[in-house]
């Protein structure tokens, strides 16, 4: 059973290494992670959706919530002032847009706040240079974040003389092998392993065989967690280290954001005007990077059916349409193209609209209606963006599909009583047209689900500290 991170455990022989690991599972439990907040990397790659512009035309009405704080919270100190000093390497699969490396940098610089000296590696690279691995890494380097190869001396040297190294994912086992080779067994007792993943491909013994000698793991659900514990033991015959359960939190700009009525109505009006949507029209939207796992496809089958059983049945309804949110052509995926060619031969392009990855969500979160977190396979960790839409009080939709596993929804609806409002359905357009019966009929409703909702999270100390 995967425990709180709350709770002081020992971690063996390596007291002074494990107290730290300790230390650091537990600020991140009491106030999670507070993110940075970085400008827009792309804009919708079919319509002009300016984020940079939209937000400076909100920012006037957020720095009016800066001004109202307490001067106080400058002055206190920081619940990670106990790395001062301390060197601490993370180690990423990637660096992209996607969530995994964007968590990991945000660690980066909160340890840099403190005065930590951080040292991030990335093990997998495409050859060819890439816009946004260099935009990322230049980022981090003015933070003061050193970036070097993964492969070299400096990667293996840094690694022994760590006080504590993070890998990110569960692919990045494989980088330890590669890399540390007869090394490892002085490495391993200083590893936090922070795991994200939850679909089967990821339990192979070549990713994860050092888990039970790291010095503890960290995971963003307690499904997640029961999952990993119960597929390592039954299907690879390893034992799981000691267990954190660490959900992960909004940043202090986005809260402001999503609390201030005048930068959300700002943003919403930019947005849906630049996507062509009119206020009154419904907008459903998905906030991943477009991938199989993600269920990009399915929202968009989902979504013309629904549109078909509209027209079919005459149902009184706004007009609806769908955003994906995290589309990416200059990769040329099939899955992308896919999609494309989906909307094009259904003549639904008037209906469907397709944005660039992006670092700032809090635009389409205001702009949007109803936020779909589908499932395939096993489904999704409980991903931040659901926690995100919660501080805009969206609805959020949820799929049930794989034989009725969706991933983390059931703990994101039994544990948090979703603020707002969680739709559990089964993929159909029939769920959607029930769900844009529910959105216009159950306003007042919702916002007292939002209200129960944000009390629940405040007790249970896995929200944002002020929540």
């Amino acid at each position: 059973m995967a425990k709180h991170a709350s709770a002081a455990v020992g971690w063996g022989h390596h007291h002074l290494q494990k107290r730290w690991l300790l230390a650091l599972l537990l600020m991140l439990t009491v106030s999670t992670v507070i993110a940075f907040f970085m400008r827009a990397a792309f804009d919708s790659c079919d319509r002009n959706v300016s984020v940079d512009n939209v937000i400076s035309s909100a920012r006037d009405s957020v720095q009016v919530a800066d001004k109202r704080a307490p001067q106080i919270a400058a002055a206190k100190p920081s619940p990670l002032s106990f790395m001062k000093s301390k060197i601490v390497l993370l180690v990423s699969h990637e660096l992209s847009l996607s969530g995994g490396p964007l968590l990991l940098m945000e660690l980066a610089f909160l340890l840099r706040s403190v005065g930590a000296e951080v040292n991030w590696v990335t093990f997998m690279k495409p050859s060819e240079t890439d816009e946004v691995i260099y935009s990322l890494e230049h980022k981090m380097l003015d933070r003061g974040v050193q970036v070097f190869s993964a492969f070299g001396k400096e990667a293996i040297d840094t690694a022994l003389r760590a006080d504590l190294v993070v890998l990110n994912t569960a692919v990045a086992g494989k980088w330890v092998d590669y890399v540390l080779k007869e090394d490892i067994h002085r490495v391993l007792p200083k590893v936090l392993w922070w795991i994200h993943e939850m679909r089967g491909h990821y339990f192979k013994l070549e990713y994860v065989k050092h888990l039970p000698s790291v010095a503890g793991a960290m995971i963003d659900s307690h499904v997640t967690a029961e999952y990993w514990k119960n597929r390592t033991q039954e299907r690879l015959k390893i034992k799981m280290p000691e267990t954190y359960v660490v959900h992960l939190g909004n940043s202090n700009e986005l809260m402001q954001v999503a609390e201030d009525s005048v930068a959300k109505r700002v943003l919403r009006e930019h947005v849906r005007e630049s996507l062509g949507v009119r206020n009154d029209d419904l907008l459903f939207a998905l906030i991943n990077s477009v991938s199989r796992g993600k269920g990009q496809d399915l929202f968009l089958h989902s979504f013309y059916e629904a549109l078909q059983l509209i027209k079919q049945k005459k149902m009184q309804v706004p007009p609806l349409h769908a955003v994906i949110v995290g589309s990416d052509m200059s990769a040329h995926t099939k899955l992308e193209m896919e999609l494309r060619d989906y909307v094009t031969q259904k003549k639904i392009q008037d209906r469907v609209h397709f944005v660039n990855k992006t670092l700032t969500v809090a635009p389409y979160l205001a702009a949007v209606d109803v936020l779909v977190q589908n499932s395939q396979g096993r489904g999704e960790c409980f991903g931040r963006i659901t926690i995100e839409a919660m501080a805009f009080q969206l609805p959020v939709l949820t799929g049930n599909s794989c034989r009725g596993h969706n991933g983390n929804s059931s703990e994101r609806h039994n544990r948090f009583i979703a603020p707002c409002w969680e739709r559990r359905g089964d993929n159909s357009g029939e769920t959607y047209c029930e769900t844009s019966y529910a959105c216009r009929e159950e306003a007042y409703n919702r916002k007292e689900r939002v209200r129960k909702g944000e009390r629940k999270i405040s007790r249970t100390s896995h929200g944002r500290e002020n929540w």
